[in-house]
């Protein structure tokens, strides 16, 4: 879980199809979050019979004046718990900034420190221009690209209602100086429990880029609200050792009343 364990906490979110065109995307407007959002998220790792809560990630929406534009500044926080930090520390800050009418990011800012290991990579989006300036360079993007914080709130503006089940929703990411061409499929509707209570929820499965603590494909379930809010209550998936389960446990400031719940905990 070394080297790669702080993307766990962006790529458990991610997200051609015989219901939308990629020109959709682009056009694509917020109704499910606002400024003053707050997630909070418990990470378990499972290596039989086990279950240990093994780490925790936050997201946070604001706003702030980039360049005299008013865009989201989204904060993803992820961090081992602290009993196991002696056997490996994780703290990773990832940024995104985006315009808030399309949802294209204009700015990313990844800072993470894993075990001693850092790294620090900072791109600017030219989305007119097709060009993304990063840390290392300058490098061609397609139309519409997200990066891996701002693509969770662009996932959460899909109208599922509207796709037919096994249906792909396909989107191009820029991470690590590189794009990729991945998917998420809409699996259904179903009620699932938490460890935060019981939700009426919908289910994607992520197409994963292969290298990282994931195999790749579409091995990872993921359960969003079955509401206009579409926040993300349960991950589960396996890893190449053992599996883990992200599960949703506080929110705060929400955009719509959180409807899908049915009972807490």
């Amino acid at each position: 879980m070394k080297k790669h364990f702080a993307r766990l906490f962006a790529l458990i979110f991610f997200i051609s199809n015989n219901s939308f065109a990629q020109t959709d995307f682009c056009n694509i407007r917020n109704t499910s979050f606002k400024e003053g959002e707050r997630l909070v998220f418990k990470v378990y790792y499972n290596m039989n019979p086990f279950w240990i809560h093994a780490g925790n990630a936050t997201f946070n929406v604001s706003t702030e004046m980039l360049e005299n534009k008013k865009l989201y500044h989204i904060l993803g926080e992820g961090s081992t718990q602290k009993s196991y930090e002696w056997f490996y520390k994780v703290s990773d800050k990832y940024e995104t900034y985006l315009d808030q009418e399309s949802l294209s990011p204009q700015r990313f800012v990844r800072h993470v420190n894993e075990g001693g290991f850092k790294i620090y990579n900072y791109v600017n989006f030219n989305q007119s221009l097709g060009k993304a300036i990063s840390t290392n360079g300058i490098y061609d993007i397609p139309k519409c690209v997200q990066d891996v914080l701002s693509a969770i709130y662009f996932a959460r503006n899909i109208d599922y209602n509207k796709l037919k089940l096994g249906a792909k929703v396909p989107f191009s990411m820029f991470l690590d100086d590189k794009v990729y061409d991945l998917y998420i499929r809409y699996v259904g509707k179903e009620q699932i429990e938490t460890k935060y209570g019981k939700f009426n929820a919908i289910k994607i499965t992520p197409l994963l880029i292969k290298g990282t603590i994931f195999k790749g494909g579409e091995k990872m379930a993921v359960w969003v609200s079955d509401d206009a809010n579409h926040i993300p209550l349960r991950v589960d998936s396996p890893i190449l050792i053992g599996s883990i389960k992200v599960d949703m446990m506080e929110y705060s400031n929400l955009l719509h009343p959180l409807t899908s719940l049915i009972s807490k905990k």
